[in-house]
């Protein structure tokens, strides 16, 4: 479970999914977020940020999650790519109507979808490519990035 390095497009895939929608918002941020974030956990913050560059370089430097043959194991890949999939629809949703409330409120069966989808997908895909080091990255990333976002959430709520 360690993994062999080479470039995977796959990584390269689930990172444009998750890089273009998101460079998209930097422009359409929903109104209230800045300052909502004035008081971010500066741990979370951390933990987030080193998630980040972590799951960038394991999903880029890493061949496994390139696809050689199906199986039952392709399994893990599928669902990978379903929730990137759901996380785009979810992008949608939230283009149609900019609000904090299209932003964190809940996605189908999916709370703060934003943040929980790509955090699993990439677990996921570290399950499906047998990479230990995108697993630990992937939970490293969901302490920071959904803990962030929960805490959004609940000052959200309470207004």
């Amino acid at each position: 479970m360690s993994g062999h390095l080479g470039f995977s497009y796959i990584g390269l895939i689930f990172l444009l999914m998750l890089f273009i929608p998101n460079s998209i918002w930097t422009k359409k941020q929903p109104e209230g977020y800045a300052e909502l974030i004035k008081n971010e956990n500066k741990i979370l913050l951390f933990f987030e940020r080193t998630g980040q560059v972590l799951v960038t370089v394991c999903a880029l430097i890493f061949s496994d999650y390139n696809p050689s043959e199906f199986s039952a194991w392709s399994a893990w890949l599928i669902a990978s790519f379903a929730l990137m999939l759901l996380y785009e629809a979810a992008w949608i949703r939230y283009f149609l109507k900019p609000s904090l409330k299209s932003f964190y409120g809940r996605f189908l069966f999916v709370p703060i979808p934003l943040a929980s989808l790509p955090v699993f997908a990439f677990l996921l895909l570290g399950i499906y490519g047998k990479v230990v080091w995108l697993i630990i990255s992937a939970v490293i990333i969901g302490i920071g990035h959904i803990g962030i976002h929960v805490q959004y959430l609940k000052v959200i709520s309470k207004k």
